[in-house]
Formats: structure tokens, sequence, C-alpha cells
């Protein structure tokens, strides 16, 4: 068990042999990454609620996530969806205990329209479902991404992985400035996850850093991205903690980030 552990883990994957893998996946897993190994993970380490998220390995398929959630109900997940799904459809995922969708769009040179007619539908019934909406996106299109998300009234929105801004600007980049102003709007929250992907670690901490400082820690929440996908062999769970507890030395600021803040975005 890990010292001082977070309460909850609110970003990471599972899968089976069984789910199937998008024809466009990034990377073909090495092997599964259960739901019982994850949970095992989790245990071994302190934590003791966790957010399965949709990976975009997966594309729409939500089936192993809807079970997890019906055998562990101390579990959340996310879904990707099609933007014609229904709200009866959307409801009885909820009733399962689902909390929100993904957007996967940073590897498109052009993202879908949230303003057309069919993506304001979805983001309407998201809003009405009290749902968030959690992404990472490439640098530029953060800001009009989060605007069209809050001009539809979504008024939880997520951005995985400390947003990925990568910019050697960083936190005096506009990227980091917009993400900024969009927590200040009272409907954004950040996610101190996937240091282990920038290329320059200094970067993410540095990021961390000053979000910490900006908020003191209200409206960030942590996860680890276990199974580490296409990354498995560099990275241990342990070692995700360990970051965290760098990249925010005060326990209380930590506490809250882990608990309190995980608390009230997913399970309330």
């Amino acid at each position: 068990m890990t010292r001082d552990a977070p309460l909850v883990d609110g970003h990471f994957h599972i899968w089976d042999a069984n789910v199937p893998i998008s024809p466009d996946a990034f990377y073909k897993p090495k092997g599964e990454a259960t739901v019982e190994q994850a949970l095992a993970t989790l245990d071994a380490h302190g934590v003791v609620m966790g957010v399965a998220v949709a990976a975009s390995l997966h594309g729409t398929y939500a089936e192993y996530l809807r079970e997890a959630l019906h055998r562990h109900k101390r579990l959340r997940a996310t879904a990707i969806v099609d933007p014609a799904i229904s709200t009866r459809q959307l409801r009885r995922m909820r009733d399962a205990g689902f909390v929100g969708i993904r957007f996967v769009w940073g590897h498109l040179g052009e993202v879908p329209d949230l303003r057309s007619s069919e993506y304001h539908a979805l983001l309407r019934r998201v809003a009405d479902l009290d749902w968030h909406i959690h992404f990472h996106e490439r640098e530029d299109r953060i800001e009009p991404m989060i605007r069209a998300i809050e001009d539809n009234g979504v008024r939880k929105i997520v951005l995985d992985h400390i947003g990925r801004i990568e910019n050697p600007d960083g936190i005096h980049g506009d990227a980091f400035g917009s993400v900024l102003a969009a927590i200040d709007r009272g409907h954004t929250w950040i996610k101190l996850s996937g240091g282990f992907r920038f290329p320059e670690p200094r970067l993410a901490a540095e990021l961390a850093a000053e979000l910490v400082r900006a908020t003191g820690g209200d409206r960030l929440v942590w996860g680890s991205d276990w199974p580490f996908a296409a990354m498995e062999d560099k990275v241990t769970y342990a070692d995700t903690i360990r970051t965290l507890e760098e990249w925010v030395p005060d326990p209380a600021i930590r506490r809250k980030i882990g608990g309190e803040n995980a608390l009230r975005l997913f399970f309330s």
C-alpha cells in the first residue's frame, strides 16, 4: 500500500481479450487490462474508488465497462458515444453508473462541429444528465472546444492529462491561459495525470504546480492512466502516485485533489 494514497483514481482503462479493437486504434494492446486486474492494482496501493475511462482503442463499444459497473459499485465510467445516441440510451447508461462522455479527437486533422445540430442535441442531453465531457486536444483547439461545449449548456468539462499542453511556452502560453480562464468561469476541471506522456516531464511538473498555485487545489483531480497504454514497460502505478506527491507536496491539497474533488465530480 502506498502511503497517503489518493482515495479516487479518476482516470484508468479496462478491457479484456474479447473487447473489439477499433480499426484506427493508435496501437494494439500487449495483453489484457481487466477490471479484476485494475481493482487489484488499486487495492494494492490503497486507492478505494475509480473511474474507468473510455479508451479510444475501443471506439463506442462500452459493454465491458457496463458489466464492470454492474459488478463493482465502487466504480464509475465514461463512454465514447455516437452523437446520434438517444436520450433513452444515455439514461440507461446513467443508471448503470456512467457519469460522462469522452471526445478523443486530438489525432484528427479536423474535429466535428460542436455547434452543429447533431452535436447540439448530444451536448444538451449530456447537460440534462449533469454529466461531464472530458478530452485532451491540440493546444490551439482547447479554447474554442471549451467555449462550444459551454455554449451548449454543459457545466462539467474535464481536461485529461493536464490538457497535454506540450508547447515550450508552458504556463506562459495562450493555451494555458485559456485553461485558467475556463477554470475561473466555473465549469472546467483538470486531471493531474499522464505526466509521463509529455516529451519533457519538467513541463508537466511546471503546469501542475501552477495549476495548484492558481486554484489552491480546487477543480483538480488525479488519475493514474493505468495500464499506461503504449508505455506499459516504462511506468508503474506507484510511479504515478509518487509523481502526484512531487507535483503537490502539500498533503492537505493532495487529499482534496485525490478525494473531495473527485467524489464531488464523479460520485455525487
